[in-house]
C-alpha cells in the first residue's frame, strides 16, 4: 500500500467512523426533526467514506470493494482521528464533537478542491457542500445550547472540556500529511488558523469558555492506535460480515 492509498483510507475512516457513531442515534434523537438531521449527516459521511474506499479498491489489487475495506479490517488498520470514535454521550457531546470535526473538515475540503489530483478534487467538490451544512447545523446548536438554560450551558461546557484534548490531532501533521501536500492537501497549520477562528467565534457567541491553546493533545489514531471505543464500534458494525463472510444484500 503506497502513501496515496493510505491517505484515502485516512479520509474514508474519519468519515465512516463518525458516520457510524451518528447512525447509532437514529431513532433516539431529542426531537424528530433533529433525529432526521443527524441521520442525514450520518448518511453524508458514510457516502464520503464509500467514495474514498471505492477509489482505494481501484488502486489496490488485493481488495475487492468498499465493503471489504469497511468490514474486514481490525482496529489497528483504521486511521481515523481519535475524536470521531469517541462515545456519543448526551446530545451536547454529540453536537460538540460534530462541530469540532466539521470546523476542520470545511476548510480542509475547500483547500482540497484545488488539488491537481482528479479524484481528490472531485471528492472535495462534492463533500464540501455537505460539510458546510454539517458545520452550520452544529454551530447553531452550540450557540443554542451554550447560551440557553443554566443546565444546557453547563452540559455544553463539560462537553467542550472533555473533547478539547482530542481536537489537536486533526491538525498535527505527520509524515503522511506532508506527503499529501504533493497531491494538493493543505498545510495543516493554515487549517488550524481557520479552525481556531471558527471555534473561538462560535464559543464566544455560545458564552462557552475557550480552552487554552497549549492544552496537552491526545493523538495516535492517525497511526492506527485507538481508544477502546473503536473496538466496540467495529464489533457492532462488522458483526454480520464477520459472522457470514461474503454476504451480499
Amino acid at each position: 500500500m503506497d502513501s496515496y492509498s493510505s491517505y484515502l483510507l485516512r479520509i474514508g475512516d474519519n468519515a465512516l467512523i463518525l458516520g457510524q457513531r451518528l447512525a447509532e442515534i437514529c431513532g433516539h434523537g431529542p426531537v424528530l426533526e433533529e433525529d432526521i438531521a443527524l441521520t442525514n449527516i450520518s448518511l453524508d459521511l458514510i457516502g464520503q467514506a464509500r467514495m474514498a474506499y471505492q477509489r482505494y479498491a481501484e488502486l489496490e489489487s488485493d481488495v475487492k470493494d468498499e465493503d471489504e475495506i469497511a468490514f474486514k479490517r481490525d482496529s489497528h488498520e483504521f486511521y481515523n482521528c481519535l475524536l470521531v470514535e469517541l462515545d456519543n454521550g448526551d446530545f451536547g457531546m454529540t453536537i460538540a464533537r460534530q462541530f469540532f470535526f466539521s470546523a476542520f473538515q470545511v476548510p480542509y475540503l475547500e483547500a482540497l478542491t484545488q488539488s491537481e489530483d482528479e479524484f481528490l478534487r472531485n471528492f472535495a467538490l462534492k463533500s464540501v457542500k455537505e460539510a458546510k451544512y454539517h458545520l452550520k447545523h452544529s454551530a447553531q446548536w452550540m450557540v443554542r445550547l451554550g447560551d440557553g438554560t443554566a443546565e444546557s450551558h453547563d452540559r455544553m461546557e463539560e462537553s467542550v472540556n472533555k473533547l478539547w484534548p482530542y481536537t489537536g490531532e486533526l491538525m498535527i501533521a505527520d509524515e503522511l500529511d506532508e506527503k499529501a501536500r504533493a497531491w494538493g492537501a493543505p498545510d495543516l497549520l493554515e487549517i488550524k488558523k481557520i479552525w481556531s477562528d471558527t471555534v473561538e467565534r462560535t464559543l464566544k457567541e455560545a458564552t462557552l469558555t475557550i480552552e487554552a491553546p497549549d492544552v496537552w493533545m491526545l493523538r495516535g489514531g492517525k497511526q492506527g492506535n485507538h481508544t477502546e471505543h473503536l473496538g466496540l464500534i467495529l464489533a457492532e458494525m462488522q458483526f454480520l460480515q464477520r459472522a457470514y463472510p461474503g454476504l451480499e444484500w
